[in-house]
């Protein structure tokens, strides 16, 4: 694949790579350095991992295999180091000269949790402390994980819901109304939205951060608004990625599995230091390629509630087959008095359509190459660096079934930040959609190349009623099969009308007949004078190509996009001796770019005759040029010796096509006593429409999907058109009119209560919360169509569209949930845990804009795991098992991918060693390792068993 040199790596990220280099031979360890150890206080083993900061400082390091560390401390004793594992008590170690040996003794906490890290970052702390739940990954939790990777393992996470349009695009929600597209919930990698800028959703890990670079990620679930702006509507995914002078040296993973699975991941990262022997620059590169043959999409049950199905004679419309939809509107194509009277046995058809298997290559690959460099300005300011690139192919689904095919995505970040105190952020996102196509339009676009769909449909009905010459019933047997079926009981050919209800009774008793003409009619259908592209024949995959390599405005299917996102964030916190004060600011700008092909930036073409050939002579578009900006301010107080905090926070957003639209969150935190803490909070949240309800225009075969920003005039019901196509006589005064409202943004109000605790003399550990959100202007779409009657006065319409617009709902609905997780230590190095989540619609309408909830009432995980344990003489062992089970739903996607998920359960399974001479662990696990196929999201592939073999090893002091 070639690319335009504009869309090569961005200059910052080359730029990185040539200071990497011209740094390499530079020393990284100074004389002065701070040097000690850390030890288990029982076993005297050391610690592997163990992480020790500078509190209050901007400096640490982790400990290698001997548990060893060493870092250079910008500050002179006395200080303090916080030593933090996971599974053990945090360590405060007073250092009172540089020359003392340090020698840290952990002891294993008394309560282990398998899904939460101590962590002493101020994004963690102050999501703690927000009015909101919090689930969290890290370190040690992401390298155990059961699951194939890290970000499926989220999926085991109290209240998370996790679905897969394919092993490359996995979704993770919260609290209901999920969809294949995610847009209520925001992901951030390093305060970086990670969404695409033309499709406005987050693509997962896609474009995320390797494995091997993640130090830690949180789940911020509920309205979010206040903290993070506009998208955080359902809540928040913030990764973390891991500081270059704290985690230093090389890291390599290798991982092969099942599908022809392979991962290869590399994570460099060095310190130098200035003549005074202080860390003062330091870089991290990292590089991860993912290769595997993805899950096929083979649903070939009839759509939900389907009128026909299986049994038809005629067909029906399957799931993942494509093109099958009767498109005819009822005009060429119904079972209405006059086809029962003159075509019996005809009923409903529909065309031969095309497998998503036939349109869809499977093989999926991920590259994604990232550096920083990070500059210390003074002993706490940094000055950060960040390039990444990611490309790739994998299937994503939304309205359609989408083949994401060479996808190209570049973010670039400068910031300016001292922890805890001040950041200034800037950073942009561009995309290039490569080769992507829609492989839903391309069945009807594959169709359309042979024949029109009224063309086919007619020809059908032609066959059937003995009209064709080729029809094999033709000659000798006036009427066609018509006639057949008239002779069969004795009914003159010649007599008109007849008993058609009888004829049909007559059929019935003769499916198998039956069944076989229709068979002889779609062959008709499909062959007469221009054969169907069948996927087995040369000219398959000609066609095929030259569609998905075209446009959709020039009558392919391939997708046009290279959108841009910039965005500038800066946060400044106060922190005076009766309160903490944070304020901030943000601003957005979005830059759409898909040439017609996916928004209303339509390029336009003038041509003139010169010298009698046609030429372009000027080409203009229709730009969209959008953007948004919020302020907030939030206030801490902590009373009663700090066992109370109560928190506040107003945040203030404005897009340019709408008004100012205010949001809040406020919380009330008590520690009942050292082991016990309550908490109470009241929040709102608004989610701005999203570019494609604003500006989109597409064509999906079916309809054309368009946004809404000034209204839609005048749309025909479907139901009412519906019913004047079956009258007689026609009346047009049937059709139902409606005009659609202006977009606008939807909010959400929510109550949250929750208790976290230790229990039974500590050993467990409970986090339980209950939430009541309450929704208005839930942003949806219309359904409807418009037409013309212009054919010399006869009641039929010359021409139907069917338009699909985004729109807001009337209804107020509400939504509530509870969820619980316990964590029981009961052993030495094993830890249970467990979680429950219950969420349901409360409120029950009718109103077709509601977006579907789709989440299962209850679901819950049990997990099982051990680390650093010895069985059977052999020690440095671990394992993990986790049980997930989830109740079956409804899932309402598009009207082609919406059907119910049974219930459904799977277990996750990894066993590791770690060989501390090597510097090496050996990871062999599978998820849903009873190969007990689901479906993850409807419309998506059944997802199966995959096992894997894992290899890392960390060189800590390279």
């Amino acid at each position: 694949m070639s690319y335009d040199p504009k869309h090569n790596l961005p200059r910052i990220f080359i730029g990185l790579l040539i200071l990497i280099g011209s740094l390499a031979p530079i020393t990284s360890w100074a004389q002065g350095n701070i040097n000690g150890q850390v030890k288990d206080k029982s076993s005297n083993n050391p610690l592997i991992g163990a992480r020790v900061l500078l509190k209050g400082g901007n400096a640490g390091a982790m400990t290698d295999d001997q548990g060893l560390f060493q870092f250079k401390s910008p500050l002179n004793p006395p200080f303090e180091l916080l030593v933090t594992y996971f599974g053990y008590d945090t360590v405060v170690f007073s250092v009172t000269t540089l020359d003392q040996r340090i020698r840290i003794e952990m002891e294993e906490a008394s309560v282990t949790m398998a899904a939460v890290e101590i962590t002493t970052s101020a994004m963690a702390e102050r999501q703690r402390q927000s009015p909101l739940s919090v689930e969290s990954m890290g370190i040690n939790a992401i390298k155990e994980t059961p699951a194939a990777n890290f970000y499926d393992g989220l999926g085991a996470l109290k209240g998370v819901d996790l679905t897969a349009a394919s092993i490359g695009f996995k979704v993770i929600n919260t609290r209901g109304f999920n969809s294949a597209a995610p847009v209520r919930s925001l992901q951030i990698i390093d305060g970086v939205d990670n969404q695409s800028p033309g499709l406005n959703f987050s693509l997962g890990n896609f474009l995320g951060a390797s494995e091997l670079d993640v130090e830690q990620v949180d789940l911020i679930v509920g309205a979010a608004s206040a903290f993070y702006g506009p998208n955080a509507f359902n809540g928040v995914i913030s990764m973390t990625t891991k500081d270059p002078f704290i985690h230093k040296g090389l890291s390599v993973l290798a991982r092969v599995g099942e599908r022809n699975m392979g991962e290869f991941a590399i994570r460099y990262a060095k310190v130098f230091t200035d003549k005074a022997g202080q860390d003062k620059l330091a870089f991290k590169f990292n590089t991860y390629f993912l290769t595997v043959n993805d899950w096929q999409a083979d649903n070939m049950d009839p759509v939900y509630q389907a009128d026909y199905g299986r049994t038809n004679p005629g067909g029906y419309d399957a799931v993942n087959r494509y093109g099958d939809e009767n498109l005819t509107g009822g005009i060429n194509n119904a079972t209405s008095s006059n086809d029962q009277v003159l075509n019996p046995g005809l009923g409903r058809w529909f065309r031969t359509g095309y497998r998503e298997v036939d349109l869809v290559d499977y093989y999926t690959y991920n590259l994604k190459l990232a550096g920083a460099v990070h500059y210390k300005i003074t002993s706490k300011i940094d000055l950060i660096a960040a390039s990444n690139f990611a490309m790739g192919s994998t299937v994503m689904q939304g309205d359609n079934r989408y083949r994401l095919k060479d996808i190209t995505f570049y973010q670039n970040r400068i910031e300016l930040r001292q922890k805890d105190k001040f950041f200034v952020r800037a950073y942009a996102t561009n995309e290039d959609a490569g080769n992507s196509y829609d492989a839903v339009f391309t069945a009807f676009r594959l169709q359309d190349q042979v024949k029109p769909n009224d063309t086919w449909s007619t020809e059908y009905r032609n066959f059937w009623g003995g009209l064709s010459s080729t029809n094999p019933y033709y000659i000798g047997k006036p009427g066609g099969i018509r006639g057949m079926v008239k002779s069969l009981e004795g009914f003159p050919p010649q007599t008109f009308p007849y008993n058609y209800q009888r004829a049909d009774s007559i059929l019935a008793a003769n499916l198998d007949t039956l069944t076989y003409w229709h068979g002889l009619a779609r062959n008709y259908a499909d062959n007469y004078q221009f054969d169907r592209l069948d996927p087995d024949s040369a000219e398959f995959k000609p066609a095929f190509d030259k569609i998905t390599s075209t446009p959709l405005v020039k009558g392919g299917t391939r997708l046009v996009d290279r959108s841009a996102l910039y965005h500038v964030h800066g946060e400044y916190k106060f922190t005076p001796s009766w309160a903490t004060i944070t304020t901030g600011g943000n601003m957005r700008f979005y830059r759409p770019v898909s040439d017609g092909n996916i928004f209303s930036d339509t390029l336009s073409y003038k041509y003139e005759l010169i010298n009698g050939v046609q030429t372009l002579v000027d080409s203009s578009r229709n730009p969209i040029k959008n953007q948004e900006f919020g302020v907030y301010a939030g206030i801490e107080k902590r009373l009663l010796e700090n066992k109370l905090r109560l928190n506040g926070t107003l945040r203030v957003d404005k897009n340019r096509n709408f008004n100012y639209i205010p949001t809040y969150a406020t919380s009330i935190v008590y520690d009942l006593n050292e082991h016990h803490t309550v908490r109470a909070s009241l929040s709102a949240a608004v989610r701005n429409p999203t570019l494609n309800d604003q500006y989109l225009y597409y064509n999906v075969g079916r309809a054309i999907l368009v946004g809404n920003l000034k209204g839609f005039p005048r749309l025909a019901d479907t139901a009412s058109f519906r019913n004047f196509l079956y009258s007689f006589p026609k009346d047009t005064s049937i059709i139902n009119y409606y005009d659609v409202a202006p977009i606008r943004p939807e909010r959400v109000q929510s109550v949250e209560f929750g208790y976290r605790g230790l229990m039974f003399n500590n050993r467990v550990y409970i986090d339980a919360s209950y939430y009541f959100s309450s929704y208005r202007d839930f942003i949806g779409y219309n359904i409807g169509l418009t037409m013309r009657f212009d054919n010399n006065g006869l009641l039929i319409p010359s021409s139907v569209q069917a338009y699909r617009v985004a729109a807001n709902a009337r209804d107020i609905v509400t939504t509530q949930g509870a969820s619980i997780g316990l964590n029981y230590y009961f052993n030495k190095g094993y830890t249970f845990n467990g979680n429950y989540s219950w969420n349901v619609l409360n409120t029950k309408t009718d109103d077709p804009i509601i977006p579907a909830f789709n989440t299962p009432a209850h679901k819950f995980n049990l997990g099982f795991s051990g680390r650093n344990i010895k069985i059977a003489g052999i020690d440095g062992l671990g394992f993990s098992v986790n049980y997930k089970w989830v109740q079956g739903y409804l899932f309402q996607g598009s009207p082609q991918f919406t059907g119910s998920i049974p219930t459904y359960d799977m277990v996750d399974a990894q066993i590791n060693k770690h060989v501390p001479k090597l510097k090496t662990t050996f990871k062999l696990g599978a998820s849903n390792i009873l190969n007990n196929k689901v479906y993850l999201l409807y419309g998506g592939p059944r997802i199966g068993r995959l096992a894997y073999f894992t290899i890392s090893t960390d060189l800590t002091n390279l």
